[in-house]
């Protein structure tokens, strides 16, 4: 009894020192509660509908009911997927496309940013910034547009080549051509934009660090390695801790766009599987059931990567 009074005061005052940090800061918490309101009524509520992955759903039928009317089949959806001939491929090119993306594609508004740090013309540091932030906001519609028609047998890319006497091909038509097409247009369309967070936090260092490194005759290289790079670290993991969370969480949009039946073959994956066979097909239940997968290991590959970096850099997003 003597040992549990401490603790019960001690309990006692965290929770008298929590009711003092709410009130004190009431109106910042104020703010919170409307997004809070929004997350849970627009991203909470609707979860329940996961629950036609484990029955066979038809349109119109109730998804939750006690009368019998509900066909529940349990993890029959989840074994179909996985045992289907389609899964083998699905599976791969989706990793293998989304690794391209990311060993590329990560890197790149990192390097972006570093360069763009280096230059001293103010005008043409801003007017560098503006232009590579602008494919962000062009449609993915018109981009695949682009792209689709510069790769097409009388598009830009054949014409260039038959300078060099190179027949002309339809290389959007050709399945080992795809991954290097999509990842560059990934990477296009994204590394400007993906590069402000690096360049509002290179902003945000200490001028005089820069000095005090070239008065002790760092180059630009060392200055850049020793002082920049050292200031980003720890938004870089952040950044590779929700990459590597989302390896299987692919551009669908973009692949549904810039695919054609010809290179299914390199760039059918998981999400315009779904589409096509779920949505499309009306197989809602099997298209849930196939989400809540890619889902799940999403959320288990995040979680590994947060507890590697948090062992191996003491750093993680928890």
């Amino acid at each position: 009894m003597e040992k549990a009074i401490p603790m019960t005061s001690s309990n006692v005052l965290k929770k008298q020192k929590r009711m003092r940090r709410i009130r004190d800061n009431v109106e910042l918490y104020s703010l919170i509660l409307p997004v809070l309101i929004h997350i849970f009524i627009f991203c909470y509520i609707p979860m329940y509908g996961i629950l036609i992955a484990f029955q066979n759903y038809t349109p119109g039928s109730p998804i939750l009911a006690f009368d019998g009317s509900v066909k529940w089949v349990g993890l029959k959806h989840f074994v179909s997927f996985v045992t289907s001939p389609m899964f083998p491929r699905l599976f791969y090119n989706t990793f293998h496309l989304s690794f391209l993306n990311l060993a590329f594609g990560f890197l790149c508004p990192i390097l972006f940013a570093l360069l763009v740090n280096e230059l001293k013309d103010n005008f043409f540091k801003k007017f560098l910034q503006t232009t590579s932030y602008m494919p962000y906001f062009i449609s993915s519609v018109v981009v695949a547009g682009m792209v689709l028609s510069f790769l097409n047998a009388d598009g830009i890319l054949n014409q260039f080549l038959a300078l060099f006497n190179v027949p002309p091909k339809a290389y959007n038509t050709l399945p080992k051509a795809f991954p290097i097409f999509y990842t560059v247009t990934c990477i296009w369309k994204s590394f400007g934009w993906g590069s402000i967070l690096y360049l509002s936090t290179i902003s945000s260092i200490d001028p005089g660090l820069y000095e005090s490194a070239k008065i002790d005759g760092a180059n630009r290289l060392q200055r850049c390695w020793y002082v920049t790079l050292p200031h980003l670290s720890n938004l870089i993991i952040i950044q590779l801790i929700f990459s590597i969370g989302g390896l299987l969480g692919s551009n669908t949009e973009l692949i549904l766009l810039l695919y054609v039946p010809a290179t299914y073959s390199t760039a059918d994956v998981i999400g315009t599987y779904v589409y096509r066979d779920g949505l499309m097909g009306g197989r809602f239940s099997y298209g849930t059931a196939v989400g809540i997968f890619t889902s799940v290991i999403n959320f288990t590959l995040l979680y590994i990567t947060n507890k590697v970096s948090s062992k191996v850099a003491d750093y993680g997003i928890w």
